[in-house]
């Protein structure tokens, strides 16, 4: 159907840290050697809960490109921009919150809770834009018509949602008048060997629901060089019996990451103190690992104790291999070693991981117009593909005054 395309992003927050780098960063590099990406910092996103100190998230947003950067995003590879550079977005967000059942955004699991959250540290997020939060995750990627949005289990609801609204779009406004003449007018340019399989295919996907015959026939029409793209949008909409698919309807890219926690045990954040950077000198790595607390039981060197129990064991599990894991179980089990020796490992194992990611952070610290101009590179080249959704967006709405 659409071309492969990777849409995801952060709110601005600054400076990243470890959890950023294993939970997402990773991923991303991959993910940019297999597919085009696009990834946006997500500015209005972070207004719909700190409206009230926006001074903050300029800074925040060089900050965390700098550390996108210097982690491994390639700018030749992914187009970095900034959500509010695209004011698309928030053009799709308002047509799509035209035929947006309200009920739908009031049933998102994560909103009750997210306002009870953020309830708790004095912010009153009972906003218009905070209910209207997935809806603009869902514009962000259609915009792009993104087809594999990489996110972790707590964020697939939002995922099915976006295909939600993608379906009754294109219910609704891929109706145009005369599609089925428009549709067999475009099966025909496909030449009859083509055409006859065509149809073949779309008869058995409508009688037989045959899945296999729906993904050939869309294969097919995405292998044909002579179609314009509203032929192909007709076409994959005519296989299912509905109308043109103008937006895309986007798949959860689910892959496993290390769960990796805070010096503490809890969840790595920064406003929890307990993070180590992306960019933290290996001096501040080794002094914060070594102060980490660890299993309460050994009070003193003799003293056995359980790794369960210990922070410093989950990071074992993401960084070390099995024979210094079971070093770690054996020795700290028997007090067969101490808690220091147990965590030199470790401090090793994460200077080595972030020393060429502080390599490639100087030259953008030296010279902050690299990461300037690559943010409005991007800018540029994401705002020419929202123009061709958007075109179409309007076409259909009726709002083409051309």
């Amino acid at each position: 159907m659409f071309q492969d395309r990777v849409l995801s992003g952060m709110r601005p927050t600054g400076a990243m840290h470890l959890g950023h780098y294993h939970g997402a960063l990773k991923n991303w590099v991959r993910l940019q050697n297999e597919y085009p990406c696009y990834f946006f910092a997500a500015d209005w996103h972070a207004l719909t809960t700190h409206y009230e100190d926006p001074g903050v998230i300029e800074q925040t947003v060089w900050d965390m490109f700098v550390d996108w950067l210097c982690a491994g995003i390639d700018p030749t590879k992914s187009t970095l921009f900034i959500q509010s550079r695209v004011p698309q977005h928030a053009e799709l967000t308002m047509l799509l919150s035209f035929f947006t059942p309200l009920s739908w955004l009031e049933r998102v699991p994560t909103y009750k809770d997210l306002v009870e959250r953020h309830a708790e540290h004095g912010r009153d997020v009972l906003t218009y834009g905070f209910l209207g939060y997935p809806l603009m995750q869902a514009a962000d990627i259609m915009i792009y018509r993104a087809n594999k949005v990489p996110v972790g289990e707590d964020q697939v609801s939002h995922i099915e949602l976006t295909r939600e609204i993608a379906r009754r779009f294109n219910h609704l406004f891929g109706r145009e008048k005369g599609f089925e003449e428009k549709a067999e007018a475009a099966i025909r340019k496909m030449g009859p060997k083509k055409a006859k399989l065509y149809r073949s295919l779309r008869q058995a996907f409508q009688e037989q629901g045959d899945e296999k015959a729906l993904a050939e026939a869309q294969a097919l029409v995405n292998d044909v060089q002579n179609l314009s793209l509203g032929d192909k949008e007709r076409l994959y909409g005519y296989i299912e019996g509905g109308g043109r698919m103008i937006l895309a309807e986007a798949d959860a890219l689910l892959t496993e990451t290390p769960k990796l926690l805070g010096l503490d045990g809890q969840k790595m954040s920064k406003s929890y103190d307990n993070a180590i950077m992306l960019r933290e000198t290996p001096e501040a790595v080794t002094q914060k690992i070594r102060k980490m607390q660890t299993d309460p039981a050994r009070v003193r060197r003799t003293d056995p104790g359980e790794p369960e129990r210990c922070p410093v064991w989950n990071l074992h599990q993401v960084y070390s291999d099995g024979n210094t894991k079971d070093w770690v179980l054996q020795g700290c089990r028997t007090a067969g070693i101490g808690c220091l020796e147990c965590k030199q490992p470790v401090i090793d194992a994460v200077n080595a991981e972030l020393k060429p990611i502080r390599e490639r952070a100087q030259r953008y610290e030296e010279d902050p117009t690299l990461v300037r101009n690559i943010i409005q590179d991007g800018c540029e080249k994401a705002s020419d593909l929202a123009d061709e959704t958007m075109r179409d967006v309007r076409a259909a709405m009726g709002l083409n005054y051309s």
